[in-house]
């Protein structure tokens, strides 16, 4: 999926204010409601105001985390509850009656004819009935008679029922206890005084030998007949329990007590204590419930305000420092939506408070990183700031947490600062990890927390430092695609020279490609030392000229083997096919699939120069008068970045000094001022954003990377011997 927008969309300032508003109403949605917004106190911290005195009276709610302690607390206490059902012993007690009538009756009728019995297998019938004939011939057998051995079946059964079959196994009981109600009383007992269908077996074995004796084949017979007659008459009620457990919580006060009004919350001077800090919570949770519809409206247009002022120096600086961000609606509704992602998090993360330092799980340093990683590190630390501002307030202002995600997510977005691969996304676990021990430890002993307390803030630090650097790897990958972003990562993998169009380029123009890999030298170089990206100034390098691969041979560079084939043909056509290599290449780059950063390298990199040596020949074959200068000039478009505009002078510069036969450091120089001269007079730069100092910059660092690629060696003994003499074969 990827987000196609018109130009004119892109770049509309109403679109622009819409989306920041959008953002800003989604977050002002998610902010605790009834909540008055007012500076938020820590424990240990020292209450600076005047005295606070309460002007209703109000509740004091216990702390979120005590609560859920105490409701969990409650439900531990709920056992699960069983019912007796008293119907079935004597149903099945009635059907079992009625099943040894039937037994001794079928097999009193015939013992030569094989008889069926609907309860028992023919095998277990038959050693009922050689049995009933021979008795004295079951070996070990503690009874002698068909109809004893039917009463100690039913007396076995009856023990069954007086220790309880319960329906459920013992592994899925989570207590170990359960509850036995019967009528208004209800008894606890451990789960293992009763049976459940595994350890029934047991039982039922052991109190057949006991009761019949050891002989397998009776013993066999008489299991499989009291099978019949087994179902669990202790029934596990969900509904009793559920109700049980819902009466437990209710049961949990929400409150510790009650201020009353006029009564002091707190002094001036005092020490926030864990108990005050309760009081001033509950106080701020009271004035928002009982504030009319004039107080909520005032207070959401604060809250909305808020937001605004938070985002408003980050709009400034993108404005004033990141022009091209701010130019692109698709890149704001990026931030935005990095933003919203964060914000929502932390709604959902509040919303469903359970017991634990689950706050850390709101990753701001995923944000952090994708925007360093997206953009650059200034954006990612600034967006770091705002965000973490956001996150402060949607937890009510919580100074500590805001300082917290400052520290993580500054540290992650440092640590992806100059990202080569993805799996230095991964090192960044480490300090996220760092910055969120340390904060904890030092507003932990700052507010008084307990040993336990920080080491559940650790866990899920750890947890947070897990999670950030995956799903950073796994967004940025998706926003890459949706949101036509081109990463430094991106352009890293496609400096590999493995990369098909490297590889195509290398194998059908080999000349081609070698002035491409020390371009992109050149232009690295040079873009670092001005301050331009110099990861896309290589790969732009490395791509400029792809459009060779089509036709190679028509490149001086190619002619390896081959006569020059402009030799032989008009100056009109030879231009057409020395400029033609600009289309092909941007045709061939598409079906590549490079993106349009390094696309724009293709036709830029001769901006609107005209090919001098033709023009030259044109007017030397046909005259001044009659050859238009604009027939032999490239297509354009001029350089409109510093990246294009370096490349496009390296490769200019590269080109000229790779063909000096005897260069010295004079006439490299000379050859470097005067071709960066010449694309100035013809207003190649005028697009380009490179001020004075930095085209200085570019000629020296051109100069001493050119000068190391003209080094002198020495020759070599025999050297003149090896250069001239062929050897026979």
């Amino acid at each position: 999926m990827k987000i196609h927008l018109s130009e004119k969309f892109r770049s509309s300032q109403r679109v622009k204010i819409f989306i920041v508003l959008a953002a800003v109403v989604f977050i002002l949605l998610m902010f605790p409601s009834g909540e008055s917004i007012e500076s938020d106190v820590m424990v240990g911290s020292v209450w600076i105001n005047e005295d606070l005195v309460a002007s209703i009276p109000f509740e004091i709610l216990k702390d979120s985390k005590q609560y859920q302690n105490e409701l969990q607390n409650a439900v531990k206490r709920i056992q699960p509850i069983f019912l007796k059902d008293r119907s079935l012993e004597r149903h099945l007690l009635d059907s079992l009656q009625k099943a040894n009538n039937l037994l001794i009756n079928s097999i009193s009728k015939s013992t030569d004819e094989n008889i069926g019995f609907p309860l028992l297998s023919e095998t277990s019938l038959t050693s009922f009935k050689k049995f009933n004939q021979r008795p004295k011939n079951f070996q070990n057998a503690k009874v002698k008679d068909l109809k004893i051995l039917l009463k100690s079946v039913t007396l076995i059964i009856i023990k069954v029922y007086q220790k309880g079959f319960i329906d459920q196994l013992y592994k899925d009981i989570s207590k170990d206890s359960i509850a036995f109600r019967e009528g208004k009383f209800e008894s606890v007992f451990p789960k293992e005084n009763f049976l459940d269908r595994n350890t029934i077996k047991d039982f039922i074995l052991l109190n057949v030998q006991e009761s019949i004796g050891s002989n397998s084949e009776l013993n066999e017979a008489v299991e499989e007949y009291l099978s019949n007659f087994l179902k669990p008459n202790l029934i596990f009620s969900r509904e009793l329990t559920e109700t049980a457990i819902q009466n437990a919580k209710d049961k949990v006060p929400l409150n510790i007590g009650i201020v009353n009004e006029n009564e002091r919350i707190v002094a001036k001077n005092d020490w926030i204590t864990p108990e005050i800090k309760m009081k001033i919570s509950s106080y701020k949770i009271a004035k928002g419930q009982e504030s009319s519809f004039w107080g909520n409206f005032s207070q959401n247009l604060g809250k909305f305000l808020h937001i605004q002022l938070i985002l408003v120096p980050f709009i400034i600086y993108i404005r004033l420092f990141r022009k091209k961000i701010y130019a692109d609606n698709l890149k704001i509704l990026l931030i935005s939506s990095i933003i919203l992602f964060i914000g929502v998090l932390t709604f959902f993360v509040y919303k469903f408070n359970v017991s634990g330092s689950t706050e850390y799980l709101i990753l701001v340093p995923v944000a952090s990183m994708l925007l360093t990683i997206i953009f650059d590190s200034r954006i990612g630390f600034y967006g770091t700031v705002i965000i973490s501002l956001i996150v402060g307030g949607l937890r009510g202002n919580d100074y500590a947490f805001t300082a917290m995600n400052i520290i993580a997510g500054g540290l992650a977005a440092y640590t992806v600062r100059d990202i080569k691969n993805r799996t230095q996304i991964f090192r960044s676990f480490f300090f996220i990890l760092l910055g969120y021990i340390l904060a904890i430890i030092a507003f932990g002993l700052e507010s008084f927390d307990t040993i336990e307390q920080m080491l559940s803030g650790f866990i899920f630090g750890v947890s947070n430092a897990l999670i950030s650097p995956v799903l950073t790897y796994g967004l940025i990958i998706f926003i890459e695609k949706i949101f036509h972003i081109t990463t430094d990562l991106t352009l890293v993998e496609l400096a590999d020279f493995n990369k098909p169009a490297l590889k195509d380029l290398a194998k059908n123009a080999p000349g081609t490609f070698n002035h491409s890999v020390a371009m992109g030298t050149l232009a690295e170089t040079t873009a670092e030392a001005i301050g331009a990206n110099p990861t896309l100034a290589r790969v732009g390098a490395l791509y400029h000229d792809i459009g060779k691969i089509m036709d190679p041979e028509s490149f001086v560079e190619n002619q390896i083997n081959t006569n020059n084939i402009h030799e032989h043909i008009s100056p009109e056509r030879s231009v057409k096919l020395i400029t033609d290599h600009v289309n092909k290449g941007i045709e061939l780059a598409k079906s590549y699939s490079l993106p349009q950063e390094v696309i724009d390298f293709i036709p830029m990199h001769h901006g609107t120069m005209p090919v001098s040596f033709f023009y030259e020949k044109a007017k030397a074959k046909y005259g001044e008068d009659r050859v238009d200068i604009d027939d032999f000039r490239y297509p354009g478009p001029k350089p409109n970045t510093k990246e294009t505009a370096i490349v496009m002078l390296a490769d200019a510069c590269e080109s000229v000094v790779r063909s000096l036969s005897d260069a010295d450091t004079q006439k490299i120089e000379n050859v470097i001022n005067n071709l960066i001269d010449n694309r100035i007079e013809n207003g190649q730069l005028d697009e380009a954003p490179l001020t004075f100092k930095e085209l200085k910059q570019i000629r020296e660092s051109f100069l001493g990377i050119l000068i190391g690629h003209q080094h002198k060696r020495i020759r070599y003994p025999r050297q003149e011997e090896l250069e001239n003499t062929k050897i026979e074969e």
